[in-house]
């Protein structure tokens, strides 16, 4: 994924100028979301990776990740993330793409949704991000044809809100026999954990993104903070944790980008959701951002004492975002598990070859 890419730099600017997180704390009201959301589809960033003969911008899905990156640095709350991803999915299904937020599942291991006979939609999900603040959703639906792609309007559904540690909307959704606006037989190589994968890269990108930005205040904090007549940063004790911290930035910025740069190279080759080499990236890349998360936090936080813990405080946002984002689309434990049953079923033999072609 270039990291001089045009739209990228694009986005880092739009984000910068209608989402900064200082101002954003200091907001008495959220009208800076309408405002960002208006910015992002002026931009074409919601269609990033439609397909140009929908009306997209057609950028594919690597750099579409890498917008991601940037909305992680600005801890965005809004289903920019989702609007993409089912963008992409629509584009694959060839159906075309409504304005507005949309959001995209199904978003957990024990989410259901079916496609009837009589072609309605039922079905639970657990926690499905920002559904009260969008218009419509893309789901991946089980038929008894195989899997479809479906979009729904968000009005006929039954929402019971529930916020994240972040504050942010993971609604409980219940669908009753809904009629859908569109539907259309999934692409042959999409999985029933297709949604799954792409929303656990989009989450491994939003986690790198926070991290590196919370690295960077760390740094400047420590570098600025005095104490016994000298910064802080001076103490052997704080380089180490700082080190640490940096390490685990690092790799969770490497496997976010690795699980991109795959999704991109892979699916171009072959739309095919099964590809143990693909699947090996993005469990990977979701496992361990979301462990870095929890160890980047930690120490973030030890080195900022006290005034990092406090709402007015920029680390308080994107450590909450970053945390928020590990248990969606899958957490750590359930993305290991499933790595571990795929490797299992590969046998002894194919794991090396596996790990030594990516």
């Amino acid at each position: 994924m270039p990291s001089d890419s045009m739209i990228v730099a694009s986005a880092e600017r739009l984000f910068q100028r209608e989402a900064d997180i200082q101002a954003i704390l200091q907001a008495k009201d959220a009208g800076w979301k309408d405002r960002l959301w208006s910015g992002i589809e002026q931009a074409g960033l919601n269609i990033a990776a439609l397909p140009e003969q929908l009306g997209g911008a057609d950028i594919g899905l690597g750099e579409s990740l890498g917008i991601l990156r940037a909305a992680g640095n600005m801890a965005l709350a809004v289903p920019l993330a989702e609007t993409i991803l089912a963008g992409w999915m629509l584009g694959a299904a060839n159906l075309e793409m409504p304005t507005g937020r949309i959001a995209f599942g199904p978003a957990g291991f024990a989410d259901q949704v079916k496609l009837a006979a009589d072609g309605t939609i039922s079905g639970q999900l657990a926690r499905l991000p920002f559904a009260r603040d969008c218009a419509h959703a893309v789901l991946l639906a089980q038929a008894p044809q195989g899997l479809s792609v479906v979009l729904l309007a968000c009005a006929g559904m039954q929402i019971e809100p529930h916020d994240s540690v972040a504050y942010e909307a993971v609604d409980q959704v219940a669908l009753n026999r809904l009629h859908p606006i569109a539907v259309a037989p999934a692409p042959a190589g999409f999985t029933p954990d297709t949604a799954l994968l792409l929303g656990a890269a989009a989450r491994s990108m939003q986690i790198a993104g926070a991290l590196e930005k919370i690295l960077a205040l760390t740094i400047e904090y420590a570098t600025q903070r005095r104490a016994f007549e000298r910064t802080i940063s001076k103490f052997q004790a704080v380089q180490h944790s700082i080190a640490q911290l940096a390490g685990e930035v690092a790799v969770s910025i490497s496997a976010a980008e690795s699980a991109a740069e795959a999704l991109e190279s892979l699916l171009a080759e072959e739309l095919d959701f099964s590809q143990p080499a693909l699947r090996l990236e993005v469990m990977s890349a979701k496992i361990r951002s979301a462990s870095a998360a929890r160890k980047a936090v930690a120490i973030a936080h030890q080195i900022h004492g006290a005034i990092g813990v406090t709402r007015e405080h920029v680390l308080h946002r994107l450590a909450l975002r970053a945390l928020a984002w590990r248990d969606e689309y899958g957490n750590e434990a359930q993305w290991s598990e499933q790595l571990g049953r795929m490797v299992c079923g590969q046998g002894a033999p194919a794991l090396w070859p596996l790990l030594a072609t990516r």
